[in-house]
């Protein structure tokens, strides 16, 4: 299983043999512990749990505690699933982000900035309407979003204002451009969802894609 959680640190740059520059988002890969293993016989479907953060027992409940200690894993604040169709772990063990090779390709899920409530022009991408023409205060405003009589309500997802980002995202065949055991850290090359300091889980791609240029 090639899974591990990680802490977006930032974006930054790198240079290629040409001396091409790349650009990279870092991320604090690790070190995580298996915290559980289910499987398809007891759980109904098989996945690994990882933890990761190392925290004061104080800062966790005692259910939490008693969940992470019968793993023999220390105090630990993120817990993740990562979905495997056959494990190859076991629990109690540590995961760190050598697991990566430079050149791999990864998929990074986090969580997107959260943008409060916001206008269906920047949620969307709609066009304003005309300014002209009686138009006082509604330019910036959705035209009508009913059906007429039949069936006479407004359709589920219709696209209207409302809240705009926060939300579950994945950014898919990333390639890994740096891969630091030492220091715990994995550049991988494009941006990451999620601001600075933002929990994200990288794991192997699940769709290969191949450049023109065979990277």
């Amino acid at each position: 299983m090639k899974g591990i959680i990680g802490k977006k640190v930032g974006m930054t740059q790198v240079f290629d043999e040409q001396g091409q520059v790349i650009p990279v988002t870092v991320i604090e890969a690790g070190p995580c512990y298996v915290i559980q293993v289910r499987s398809k016989a007891r759980d109904g479907y098989v996945a690994i749990q990882l933890g990761f953060d190392e925290t004061k027992e104080k800062r966790l409940t005692q259910g939490e505690l008693g969940h992470l200690k019968r793993a023999g894993a220390p105090p630990l604040r993120h817990l993740r699933e990562f979905r495997v169709k056959e494990s190859d772990v076991e629990e109690g063990q540590r995961i760190t982000v050598d697991i990566f090779e430079t050149g791999e390709r990864v998929d990074v899920v986090g969580t997107s900035k959260g943008r409060g409530f916001a206008g269906e022009i920047k949620r969307h991408g709609h066009h304003r309407q005309p300014k002209t023409h009686g138009q006082s205060d509604r330019e910036r405003a959705h035209g009508s979003v009913s059906s007429t009589t039949t069936p006479g309500r407004v359709f589920k997802g219709t696209r209207m204002a409302g809240r705009m980002g926060n939300q579950r995202v994945t950014s898919q065949n990333l390639e890994v451009v740096v891969v630091d055991p030492e220091h715990n850290l994995l550049a991988v090359r494009g941006s990451v969802p999620g601001a600075n300091g933002g929990i994200v889980m990288v794991k192997t791609a699940r769709k290969q894609r191949v450049n023109s240029k065979g990277a």
